[in-house]
């Protein structure tokens, strides 16, 4: 059964400066106020997947801070290549978490797998999982996701991470090239937290 968050401050956990502005605009019908990790340390991803890695990170927060905490795990699946980045996103991106040559990455592959981009199978999906972990073990977890096609080389400056290279089915801009109000509206996070958001403010939804 689904619990109800009630606390007026919620731990984020996660360092990511984009992540925390982003989670602030999707969760402002709650009036939850975020907290960062700050000092804290992020726990190592060694899960098989979006929710264990969540989970982890999610009660990593809670064990050390006493209170609840949400975290997320996302990346993005190419079809093309079985899926991958995935759960290694981020991995693709280190060190620094620069972008540029994981999306080079991706374009590399994809050509010496199928000889060239116009035969590609450029399918995709950006992929997230929130778990919104209590201290007594309860759990909250959603998925959303945002289907699109890759599309290279890298257009716009908003968003971040592989945003450059995805369109959304039915667009013809890429992630960056779209609005924080565009994006939320569509966005694989943004119907994670809307999806969380009708279990654990009713309220709100």
């Amino acid at each position: 059964m689904a619990r109800a968050f009630t606390q007026r401050r919620l731990l984020l956990a996660t360092h990511n400066p984009g992540k925390v502005r982003e989670f602030e605009e999707l969760l402002a019908p709650t009036g939850v106020a975020l907290d960062m990790l700050g000092d804290l340390p992020e726990p190592a991803e060694t899960g098989a997947s979006f929710f264990e890695n969540a989970r982890i990170k999610a009660e990593a927060a809670v064990a050390a801070t006493g209170q609840p905490a949400l975290a997320d795990d996302s990346g993005l699946e190419v079809r093309g290549l079985g899926g991958a980045p995935g759960i290694d996103s981020a991995l693709w991106a280190a060190p620094g978490r620069d972008f540029g040559p994981a999306m080079a990455r991706i374009e590399r592959e994809l050509v010496g797998k199928y000889g060239s981009l116009a035969e590609a199978d450029l399918a995709c999906a950006f992929v997230a999982v929130l778990v919104l972990a209590w201290p007594d073990g309860h759990l909250e977890t959603v998925e959303g996701r945002l289907e699109g096609t890759l599309a290279f080389p890298p257009r716009g400056q908003g968003g971040f991470g592989y945003d450059p290279i995805v369109q959304p089915l039915g667009e013809t801009r890429t992630c960056a090239e779209l609005t924080m109000a565009e994006k939320a509206a569509i966005s694989h996070r943004g119907r994670a937290v809307r999806a969380l958001i009708q279990r654990c403010w009713p309220h709100v939804a």
